[in-house]
């Protein structure tokens, strides 16, 4: 059900006194207090409850009031909720007439009602607060035109030169650049290098350092192996295209005459070379083989 609006105790008790009596109405949560519009939060969160099903839910005030409380003071929900029976000052806030002695409820019903008014519900609260301050000139509308964010505390991704991450991320823009230029790697190792971090992670997490080490050693060998590729790929490209444009128009035919010629002239030096090795061999085989009989 939707909650009960609090009612107004007008009738004092003999054996209690009101908090707004002993407490000093020049603090800065009893003047705040008087500065929030409470009714604006049951106009504004009662289409989150069910009008006659169910129990009824607790005072919109309390929850609201808490909330403020723990994001003022940088608590948890178990924790502003036993601060609140210890303070004077947060139960008149939370619009409390006697002091309590007693937890207002559970930890775990702040967090069923964030999850009943949603991400929209959080941001509108910020807003009454917003307002709340302008009103008692605490803040100046120009305050908010721009906003100052400190961002030294914040979580950097920073990743340092021994890092398996780098090494990995220097292997892909080598090949990536390979490919874009036309050169043809002898290994862009694709396979073998992601596995290799994985690797080193794993032993990392094992704390297993020293097998760690050896795969990242290993993980920057692969790119110093990719790296010095580069002047193959690069004389291979070269010599391919010098292949290319022998045939072209305006190419001086003596000189592709005399490169035929070279290569023939090398192609059969190199097959009287293994000629002569081979003839070689055998003599020598035959001599060991007649020497073995003689001693016999």
């Amino acid at each position: 059900m939707k909650p009960k609006r609090p009612q107004e105790v007008v009738q004092n008790d003999l054996f209690k006194t009101r908090l707004d009596e002993f407490l000093n109405p020049k603090h800065e949560l009893y003047r705040l207090a008087s500065k929030i519009d409470w009714a604006r939060l049951d106009e504004e969160f009662g289409p989150f409850f069910e009008a006659e099903q169910g129990a009824p839910a607790l005072s919109t005030r309390l929850i609201a009031g808490l909330h403020y409380l723990k994001h003022a003071e940088g608590l948890s929900d178990e924790a502003v909720v036993k601060r609140w029976v210890e303070n004077g000052y947060w139960q008149y806030f939370c619009g409390e007439t006697f002091f309590q002695h007693e937890v207002p409820c559970h930890p775990t019903s702040l967090t069923k009602w964030r999850q009943r008014i949603g991400e929209a519900g959080c941001e509108w609260l910020l807003l009454l607060t917003i307002e709340a301050g302008v009103a008692t000139r605490t803040v100046k509308k120009r305050d908010f035109q721009s906003v100052t964010v400190d961002t030294t505390v914040q979580e950097k991704a920073v990743g340092f030169p021994t890092d398996g991450k780098l090494h990995e991320k220097c292997r892909r823009e080598l090949v990536k650049l390979a490919g874009q230029h036309g050169l043809p790697l002898r290994q862009n190792y694709n396979k073998k290098a992601p596995l290799l971090l994985v690797q080193s992670h794993r032993y990392h997490h094992a704390k297993q350092m020293k097998r760690k080490q050896k795969a990242l050693k290993q993980l920057k060998t692969l790119v110093g192996s990719c790296l010095s590729g580069y002047p193959a790929a690069t004389a291979a490209t070269g010599a391919g295209r010098a292949k290319g444009a022998s045939g072209r128009p305006g190419q001086n035919p003596a000189d592709t005459e005399s490169e035929t010629h070279r290569q023939k002239t090398n192609s059969t030096a190199f097959m009287h070379r293994k000629w002569n090795a081979s003839v070689k061999g055998k003599h020598t085989k035959n001599t060991s083989s007649a020497s073995k009989s003689a001693s016999r």
